[in-house]
């Protein structure tokens, strides 16, 4: 079968990728290493909110809460001397996968605008939990003096070794949400999104199916909640508020919602248009001053004009992961 436009354009992305630490090397700009890290970190946050709202169905408000209890349970475990990136990061897992469970419970029994209410409320409650612990900084955060470690294998405070890092999990999170929502589990959650009704009336119920999609998603958010606080060096509670929240939600949007590359794309445009309103000297000062409201006009024209995203202007084949 002949790859789809959309799937050659993702894997020359994916190459693009690889060889940023050589080309930043080369014309002597880290800073480009730094900024691709952190996309990449939010393309897999993004990724995970589109399997759930894209391919689900389901509004969720409160994706960045498992971006914040990742970058906790790192920055927390680390604050009290335990540096052991495989225990952090099974933790970051492994605690987002649970609050996922809990909060999943509660609010995939809702829909419309309950839903989109309850996941808000839920990450609300975590974030003000975070402001007012003072242990770990309150409001104002704390320094994260040691990256994860994993001795003898790989050393994160080396950018290059780190970025390979950021770009091999990328990989995996996109082939595995590509083979999920390809698989019988992907075409329920699919189902059920389309018509709910029918879906129940074949013989499926769509609540276990949702559940466990809504737990895949927190535990891979979780994970890009660990790699970005190591990213930043720096733990605060503004990992989880609502306004991140609504960027991973329009990085999905951006990149085209449904789409295997989509969040991928929303993410590198979002991010790399923010970093030109604010850094390009050849720009006005009026436009650094006032970035945000260009970025909002930009946003608004791509949204009116490319209703299914920057992955839905190429055209190819439709199938279950990018229809």
């Amino acid at each position: 079968m002949k790859p789809s436009p959309r799937t050659l354009v993702l894997f020359a992305v994916l190459a693009l990728l690889a060889a940023v630490p050589t080309l930043a090397a080369a014309f002597n700009q880290p800073f480009y290493l730094d900024l691709f890290r952190r996309i990449m970190i939010f393309a897999i946050a993004a990724a995970s909110l589109n399997l759930i709202l894209g391919y689900g169905g389901m509004v969720s408000f409160g994706h960045a809460a498992y971006l914040g209890i990742g970058a906790y349970a790192v920055g927390v475990l680390a604050h009290h001397g335990i540096h052991n990136g495989w225990l952090q990061w099974a933790v970051a897992i492994g605690g987002s996968a649970l609050v996922a469970l809990v909060i999943g419970a509660v609010s995939i029994r809702t829909s419309g605008i309950y839903f989109i209410m309850i996941t808000l409320a839920f990450t609300q409650m975590l974030y003000y939990m975070g402001i007012s612990i003072e242990e770990y900084g309150g409001d104002d955060g704390i320094r994260v003096a040691k990256l994860s470690q994993f001795e003898g294998l790989i050393d994160l405070a080396n950018p290059t070794a780190f970025y390979y890092v950021v770009l091999a999990l990328l990989a995996v999170v996109l082939l595995l949400v590509h083979r999920l929502v390809n698989s019988r589990f992907g075409m329920v959650i699919r189902a059920a999104k389309s018509n709910d009704a029918r879906t129940r009336a074949i013989g499926f119920s769509p609540y276990p199916y949702r559940l466990a999609a809504f737990v895949i998603a927190g535990a891979i958010c979780g994970l890009a909640g660990a790699l970005l606080v190591n990213q930043t060096a720096y733990l605060t509670p503004e990992f989880m508020n609502w306004t991140r929240s609504g960027e991973l939600m329009f990085m999905v949007i951006l990149g085209g919602i449904g789409t295997t590359a989509g969040p991928l794309f929303g993410a590198a445009a979002l991010l790399l248009l923010e970093d030109l309103l604010q850094g390009w000297s050849l720009l006005p000062k009026l436009v650094h001053n006032f970035w945000q409201f260009y970025l909002g006009i930009v946003l608004v024209l791509v949204v009116l004009f490319a209703k299914r995203g920057l992955a839905g202007l190429l055209r190819g084949s439709k199938d279950g992961a990018d229809g």
